[in-house]
């Protein structure tokens, strides 16, 4: 009878206030309607504006999703799907672009390599979707990774760019990410995570707070974006990211981004599956006070070496570094078994070390050098002030506890199995010596510098090392001598006339080729050169296009 007397009272209030029932949506769920279109964003579809009057867009910043009320007597509700999340904080204009579908056709026609990105981002993308709420920004940035890095904390680019967030190193020291023999923190989820999102917001300042072309920005840098719209003014355009002349991967970038929104805004509709994320804290930074081995660290926290690697990709060696920072991420049903464990651990053991006894012709680098440690914490711990060591006296060296190989995803390791992956038989090592560069060896061995670099995890630009060993595939061995005499098709010969200041070297720098090529293909008289003497050289046209 009482339950007649609520549905009749039910059916009067909808008739007087022209409800269509009494049922309401449990809460996070969406109508249809809604995930057709994300919060924040235009339904229409429609292509922005040819004549903007100015770049402030509608957008609003998304608010901080609310967590669940506690109901008393009942069990922990179960923690929802964290892309949800990602979905109510969407803000940026949905659009029907070519650009963008384009891209988005790109991604769905590999599911797997979305699969991929899911599983990649699962440790990561809650701490990143807390970080962008916080500053109420929209959460189409949280899948900015994607975009940057497929998720995968040690990429590394043909750029010098690392991490999640592909910082070069300029930027990243910018904005306060340390880069040093021990830890890059362009691969530190928190502190790259922080640095992102301050690059992106000041962005979206200087463009009055159009989130588009500050993720243009983030791509091809505020000066390049800036020099386009002021373009656009002078020619009278619409001043939009839409309408800009941007490099070409630039035009590619948000495009792709905002695909990347749209599967995500609605993966049933695309076909994709996408599994679920808890929407749960999977770390949380433990405070370690110094430097702690990496393997020792994981035994104590009861986890796999790889495991803590991969929460804590910052660290390029075997321990933490010594000058900081001094924690670590841990998963968080581990931490309170670690902190028992570090309190009873002497600060003596936190390391292990190695008495050594300096031989006749050792210097600080060759013995860091042999025991995988840097000359400053040689000196550091053993006080010395200098760079001189005797014969005979003793030096204290910490080494890893266990074997490097079980350090499977320190900087070394990663290096060694990409140069151990593919054909063993047609595989040659060059060891570097003074006066080689990518380029050189490349030309050497007849083989394209940029494959040379990407066979050894290094970037075209990064310094070689005296002693770096170098893994070399395809073509056979030719000696200098005999590509000078014979230069590739690629090459073309150029006269060049010796200008006030020149020197050899200095000339080999600006072609890139070597001293020796020089003299082997001129007659010097002399070992100084004249203003006005003509030489010649065989340039590399396609290495010079690229400068």
């Amino acid at each position: 009878m009482r339950l007649l007397q609520q549905t009749l009272l039910c059916l009067a209030l909808g008739s007087v206030l022209g409800l269509s029932g009494c049922n309401s949506l449990p809460s996070g769920q969406r109508t249809p309607d809604a995930d057709a279109h994300p919060a924040g964003t235009e339904s229409s579809g429609a292509t922005p504006s040819a004549t903007p009057t100015k770049r402030v867009t509608d957008r609003q910043a998304p608010t901080a999703a609310k967590p669940p009320l506690k109901q008393v007597g009942t069990q922990p509700t179960p923690p929802g799907d964290l892309w949800q999340r990602v979905r109510d904080g969407f803000a940026m204009r949905t659009r029907n672009n070519p650009r963008i579908e384009r891209e988005r056709e790109r991604f769905l026609r590999h599911p797997e390599y979305l699969e991929r990105i899911r599983d990649r981002a699962a440790p990561y993308l809650h701490h990143i979707v807390t970080e962008t709420e916080r500053r109420g920004m929209p959460l189409e940035l949280t899948l900015l990774p994607v975009v940057e890095s497929a998720f995968q904390p040690f990429a590394y680019s043909p750029g010098r760019a690392a991490g999640i967030w592909q910082f070069i190193p300029s930027t990243g020291k910018e904005y306060g990410l340390k880069q040093n023999w021990w830890y890059d923190g362009r691969r530190d989820i928190i502190q790259a995570t922080d640095a992102a999102l301050d690059y992106l917001q000041a962005s979206a300042e200087q463009f009055d707070g159009d989130w588009e072309l500050a993720l243009a920005a983030y791509n091809a840098g505020a000066g390049t974006v800036g020099r386009a719209i002021k373009r656009n003014e002078r020619q009278g355009k619409p001043l939009d990211y839409w309408s800009l002349k941007l490099p070409r991967e630039t035009q590619r970038y948000v495009p792709k981004l905002l695909a990347v929104a749209q599967i995500v805004a609605d993966p049933e509709a695309h076909g994709v599956d996408l599994p679920k994320i808890e929407d749960r804290p999977v770390f949380t930074s433990v405070d370690i006070g110094s430097q702690l081995d990496l393997a020792l660290a994981a035994e104590m926290a009861g986890i796999t070496i790889e495991e803590l690697y991969r929460l804590n990709p910052g660290f390029n060696r075997w321990a933490t570094a010594p000058g900081g920072p001094h924690r670590l991420n841990l998963p968080l049903e581990r931490v309170e078994a670690f902190k028992a464990a570090l309190a009873g651990l002497p600060d003596e053991q936190r390391l292990t070390w190695k008495r050594y006894r300096i031989r006749n012709g050792d210097t600080l680098g060759g013995i860091a050098a042999r025991h995988h440690t840097t000359v400053a914490l040689l000196k550091e711990v053993n006080k010395i002030p200098g760079n001189a060591i005797r014969a005979g006296k003793h030096l204290l060296i910490p080494i890893a506890a266990k074997n490097l190989k079980q350090y499977a995803l320190s900087a070394p390791q990663r290096q060694k199995r990409l140069q151990e992956q593919g054909d063993t038989g047609n595989k040659r090592i060059h060891t570097v010596r003074g006066g080689d560069s990518l380029w050189s060896i490349a030309r050497r061995y007849a083989v394209n510098h940029k494959a040379l670099a990407r066979w050894n995890g290094i970037a075209p630009g990064d310094t070689l090392r005296i002693g770096q060993r170098l893994v070399v595939r395809g073509a056979a061995q030719q000696p200098a001598a005999a590509i000078a005499t014979a230069p590739a098709q690629s090459r073309t010969r150029l006269r060049y006339t010796v200008r006030r200041g020149d020197s050899l070297a200095r000339i080999a720098e600006r072609f890139k080729v070597t001293v020796n090529e020089l003299r082997q293909w001129n007659d010097f008289n002399s070992k100084y050169l004249q203003p006005g003497q003509v030489i010649r050289l065989y340039v590399d046209v396609t290495e010079q296009a690229s400068l």
